[in-house]
């Protein structure tokens, strides 16, 4: 899901809100910028304490297995229930769980079982980099002219399908992928007069049908994400293909967190609002405006707060993944950081929600403007309207600059 940070105009830079934290072993990591205090520093005591806020339904969190690629993956999952997460995001590789080595069903029979043991809830990932060509990085993918070549991609999805029944994962995520190369319509155009996009999107919506109809079978959602350069980008773009599928029930929605900070019109909180009804997959790490580069839990815009307390008045009881898959040289570091940071944002989270309630039936796209406002003023940095609703990240048709729903 990052590949290193990539502008897509100018960026605000602004890095309110970021939290201190100890350094940790450093290769290839991204430049980060001056710290100010976080908003869940301690403050000066300049009065009575307001009244305690009521409890709130618990979030569950897990860690992504692409920010562990350095570990064997009985490591990782032990390393995680020793840290306390209630899960894992399990991306399907080479390094961890080979989807096409032999063995796979003894092979995912002993994961299940290491699972079930350490007490670990779990989704299936299908972003790993060069899993099915040694050449492109997230290629083929569902969009490729070669029909043999979205026919493996498709293969890779029900593979998945089968796995994430195996391990009793309560989701399966996947990404549309990039146009090709040379076929990248005018991003100020309109979508629906560019015949290339509209192909593009027809074979989104027939490589994906078999694979809906083995979700549905297993009883598990396929949970689509909107990747930044990709041609399903957006939540716009996810409502796109599922009232072209006819709003199928195995269709869900994987939220990054971060790509709505970087991307969508709304603030994040609004979009884990609007998103509520087909939500069944949450990614999770810190970003910008408009630059698409995973980052550490303050290194970036996002006032977490809102978010956590817009995903509890949701009812999501799926796992919340911290997403970090360019910090793997000190996985276990960021692992360690990145708990304490969420469940201190979770009891702050409730006293948001305790000074601003707001029923979750409510999407935020019919919030009174008022409502809005209002909601917007726990924001570090209020998100800016992006300049087109479907805006390019990458240049046209680069595979090495396609991120995690893709991890780069």
């Amino acid at each position: 899901m990052s590949f290193g940070p990539v502008s897509l105009g100018h960026a605000n830079h602004g890095n309110h809100g970021n939290a201190q934290r100890q350094s940790a072993p450093q290769e290839d990591s991204p430049r980060h910028t001056a710290r100010h205090p976080h908003p869940l520093s301690p403050v000066p005591d300049d009065g009575p304490s307001p009244p305690s806020p009521p409890p709130s339904p618990s979030l569950r969190f897990g860690y992504g297995t692409n920010g562990l690629a350095d570990l064997r993956l009985d490591d990782a999952l032990a390393l995680l229930a020793d840290l306390g997460y209630d899960g894992v995001g399990l991306t399907l590789d080479h390094m961890h769980l080979d989807p096409l080595a032999p063995d796979l069903a003894a092979r995912t029979r002993r994961v299940a079982h290491r699972l079930d043991t350490l007490g670990l809830a779990v989704t299936v990932e299908t972003g790993a980099r060069y899993v099915l060509d040694p050449r492109r990085k997230h290629g083929p993918s569902l969009l490729d002219p070669d029909p043999e070549d979205r026919a493996r991609r498709v293969d890779l999805l029900l593979r998945a399908v089968r796995i994430a029944g195996d391990l009793g994962a309560h989701a399966v995520h996947c990404f549309s992928g990039t146009l090709p190369p040379g076929r990248d319509p005018d991003p100020g155009a309109s979508t629906d007069k560019d015949p290339d996009t509209n192909t593009a999107w027809q074979r989104l919506a027939e490589t994906l049908t078999p694979v809906l109809d083995a979700a549905a079978t297993a009883g598990i959602p396929l949970a689509i994400e909107p990747e930044p350069g990709h041609l399903l980008a957006t939540l716009a773009d996810f409502h796109r293909l599922r009232r072209m599928l006819g709003d199928p029930a195995s269709l869900g929605l994987t939220l990054d967190i971060g790509h709505c900070q970087c991307l969508e019109p709304l603030p994040p909180a609004d979009c884990v609002r609007d998103a509520a009804p087909w939500l069944r997959h949450v990614q999770i790490e810190d970003m910008r405006r408009e630059v698409h580069e995973h980052l550490p839990f303050g290194d970036g815009e996002i006032d977490f707060p809102p978010v956590l307390a817009a995903l509890a008045a949701t009812g999501y009881r799926g796992l919340t993944v911290v997403e970090l898959p360019r910090h793997s040289h000190a996985g276990p570091h960021y692992a360690e950081l990145s708990l304490p940071f969420l469940r201190r944002v979770q009891t702050a989270a409730q006293a948001v929600a305790y000074a601003d309630p707001r029923p979750p039936s409510l999407p935020a796209s019919t919030a009174h403007p008022a409502d809005r406002q209002r909601s917007s003023s726990h924001a570090v940095l209020p998100s800016r309207p992006s300049p087109a609703a479907n805006p390019s990240v990458a240049p046209p048709g680069e595979p090495s600059a396609t991120p995690e729903g893709s991890t780069p």
